[in-house]
């Protein structure tokens, strides 16, 4: 009986230690600065150029952070323009040269001037205008749509075509600047999501999937011949009856249909990779073949020539709305930035798409209120960044508490101890 006792404990010893690891936090900050605010407190202008109507005039409050994505020890910090006063909607942060985990400062990416507005807000396709959120891909390049729209309250306007920017991170050189077609979509706020396919060493066949939540569309941008196309589906729309939100106090209705793209793990049989897709206001995830979605022919022949192809995968749940979603090839794990919960979910593709085999890897109704994007690095580490965007939309954000935050973990680590690993 001594024994088996002794074997007991070390069991539950090991299980204990097994308990997945939370997600670490990285940086925090009561509200945003930059370099060129703290030295400046304005917006640069071209001095030549007329006095604006509006007030470009440094603005801590109207800067909040919406994604993250991380590659070699650089993190890339995006600031949608949704208030004006916004120094850079595109912004690094250069780890090895932060210390400390609050505030630290952003600088401009690829620089300042890129993310400058014109003081009469002209279009001018060397600049960025808006960003929600980048992607790094696996040839060392960042992507991102600049929705070219600003979302000022009594001031909304489109100052030039939303615009596809990749840039090469080794050199921090611009590689492509596609414009969105006006046929693809008139205007371009309602992009606030992408993904990239491609396989190592193949960089030219690339392929761009970008999400619509506004116009329920799926735009899909081939590297290599330069081009973009649209698929149109019922999946793309919001579930009415997930429409409500009940986040940190704050009850609200969003209709926001198709948010979230990842791309799944290759099949060796076919050689095709699962899609998964979700609108924001909904709780299903719809999965679609790739080779369906690169084929170009296909997607202009119209949906009654596609439409069976996108398959109804399954319910996450309940409250399992989600802003991003990104699959992780060393686990095999889809994993969720799940804003109604305030956590962080997980599904290992190996199950069945049941609600019973999603787990939650992370949970924190206090301060990972609104996860607003995720991402996982060429290293399999898991990024997340939470805004809480319901108080500053609908109530008023405490300045003097910690509102915005990085965190990381592992992939591996994250899942050890849920039904995901």
């Amino acid at each position: 009986m001594g024994l088996m006792k002794i074997i007991l404990n070390v069991l539950l010893l090991v299980r204990f230690w097994c308990i997945a690891e939370e997600l670490e936090l990285v940086y925090q900050w009561d509200q945003l600065s930059s370099a060129v605010s703290s030295e400046h407190n304005e917006i640069l202008f071209e001095a030549q150029q007329s006095t604006t109507q509006y007030n470009e005039t440094f603005n801590a409050y109207g800067n909040l952070p919406m994604g993250v994505s991380h590659h070699k020890g650089r993190l890339f910090v995006t600031i949608p323009r949704r208030r004006s006063g916004i120094p850079a909607t595109l912004n690094v942060i250069n780890m090895g040269k932060v210390t400390g985990v609050n505030n630290p400062p952003l600088l401009g990416y690829p620089d300042f001037l890129t993310n400058t507005l014109h003081q009469d807000y002209s279009a001018d396709p060397k600049r960025i205008i808006s960003v929600y959120r980048t992607k790094v891909d696996k040839c060392d390049r960042l992507w991102f749509v600049d929705t070219g729209y600003l979302e000022y309250p009594g001031n909304r306007r489109q100052v030039q075509r939303p615009a596809l920017w990749v840039i090469n991170l080794n050199t921090n050189r611009r590689v492509r600047r596609f414009e969105i077609p006006k046929e693809i979509v008139e205007f371009g706020y309602g992009m606030p999501n992408l993904e990239i396919d491609v396989e190592p060493g193949k960089c030219d066949e690339a392929y761009a999937y970008i999400a619509d939540y506004q116009w329920q569309g799926l735009y899909v941008y081939g590297f290599a011949e330069d081009r973009m196309w649209r698929f149109k589906h019922n999946f793309f729309s919001f579930e009415p009856r997930y429409g409500r939100f009940n986040i940190a106090g704050q009850q609200f209705v969003w209709n926001d249909g198709l948010f979230s793209l990842a791309v799944g793990a290759l099949d060796k049989d076919t050689g095709d990779r699962p899609v998964y897709l979700h609108a924001m206001a909904a709780i299903s995830e719809i999965v679609v073949p790739n080779s369906v979605l690169k084929n170009e022919t296909l997607a202009r022949s119209g949906e009654d020539h596609y439409a069976e192809r996108f398959r109804h995968l399954g319910s996450r749940g309940p409250n399992t709305q989600s802003s991003s979603h990104a699959f992780d090839e060393k686990t095999g794990v889809l994993f969720y930035a799940e804003v109604n919960r305030n956590a962080i979910g997980c599904w290992n593709s190996a199950q069945e798409f049941h609600a019973e085999n999603h787990g939650i890897v992370h949970m924190d109704n206090e301060n990972m209120i609104y996860p607003a994007d995720l991402t996982i690095d060429n290293d399999s580490v898991l990024w997340v960044i939470s805004n809480r965007l319901p108080i500053w939309i609908y109530s008023k954000l405490n300045t003097t508490d910690f509102n915005y935050r990085i965190w990381r973990q592992s992939t591996e680590k994250s899942i050890v101890g849920t039904i995901c690993a």
